[in-house]
């Protein structure tokens, strides 16, 4: 071997040498980024759980807590439940609170594995969710109320009002599914809690707020359903719930409105992602003797951005059946 060709071996090991240093730095580096992103997550999950608030009252239900907000004194009774993975309906739904809080007693249940709410160990099936809610106002001592709901809501809904038509006065729906509307695949509940306990979600929280959704309240507030989002997200029974959508949008196949029931839906203007969305409910409500579908202007949580104008036209809607 010349002396050219023992420098170039010599120039190849140190170019090997470099990018063994290099991919060796590259994994050491990439080890104690995902160690700090899962040290911080551990941190702050264990300060948030100090800091996070309590509100409402906890109600014995199957013997597991269910937490419950209760404001205004009016004659009637108004029960709001939440749609899918809503963190923390107590909070969420404040604005529509405020604006039928005047008039009616304001109900807001926070199911299992919502809001401040224990986790139960049962599947979330739609049997399940409907008679926890039941029980949960029973115990309550309210019979006799209006149920509102929001998205997913319409379906357990659907279930509730022929299982409890005695009680229930009406239905109203907010930007609420359809049994039918297709979509609803298995969410990838795995892939989901992994970002949630490697500490990604976090990051990605932190990296994007907006990623939280929630309606214009104080910056406190704000706080809590970001630390609430936090930790709830993929609990046990919010991934159960996803498993068990296919199983529900079905069972809710066989129940339609009780025609007598008055029945009116709020819907968003700008839903593009189910076919023939209005048409759809307005269909829910053709043997209704009470039935009334409007389109607000604003995105799905119009409880949002719209309560004003959703409680103006239930009073409205209400006084005309009166």
């Amino acid at each position: 071997m010349d002396e050219s060709d023992r420098e170039g071996d010599g120039q190849m090991r140190k170019i090997f040498s470099f990018l063994l240093k290099a991919i060796i730095s590259l994994f050491i580096l990439t080890g104690l980024f995902l160690g700090t992103v899962y040290i911080v997550n551990v941190i702050s999950s264990k300060s948030e759980a100090a800091k996070i608030k309590t509100y409402g009252q906890l109600v014995s239900v199957d013997g597991k807590n269910m937490n419950v907000t209760i404001q205004g004194k009016g004659e009637e009774t108004v029960v709001l439940l939440p749609g899918y993975g809503t963190a923390a309906p107590g909070l969420d739904y404040q604005p529509l609170v405020k604006e039928l809080s005047p008039f009616y007693r304001v109900v807001v249940i926070e199911p299992f594995g919502y809001g401040l709410s224990e986790v139960s160990d049962k599947a979330r099936t739609i049997e399940n969710i409907v008679a926890e809610i039941h029980e949960c106002l029973q115990q309550l001592n309210i019979h006799r109320y209006t149920l509102m709901g929001h998205s997913i809501a319409g379906i357990y809904g659907l279930d509730y009002v022929n299982q409890y038509k005695d009680e229930v006065t009406a239905f109203v729906g907010i930007d609420s599914s359809f049994p039918t509307q297709g979509g609803l695949e298995e969410l990838p509940a795995g892939a989901y809690k992994l970002l949630k306990n490697s500490g990604f979600y976090r990051l990605l929280v932190k990296l994007n707020p907006d990623q939280i959704i929630a309606p214009a309240v104080d910056a406190e507030t704000k706080a809590q359903i970001r630390m609430l989002s936090l930790k709830n997200m993929m609990n046990p029974n919010i991934i159960s719930e996803s498993e068990n959508f296919k199983h529900n949008f079905q069972a809710a196949e066989s129940f339609s409105f009780p025609a007598d029931l008055p029945v009116i839906f709020f819907l968003a203007d700008d839903n593009m992602d189910v076919p023939d969305w209005v048409p759809k409910h307005k269909e829910q409500i053709k043997d209704s003797v009470h039935g009334k579908v409007m389109t607000l202007e604003g995105e799905h949580y119009l409880h949002h951005t719209r309560s004003k104008e959703i409680v103006q036209n239930f009073r409205s809607f209400m006084a005309g059946i009166q």
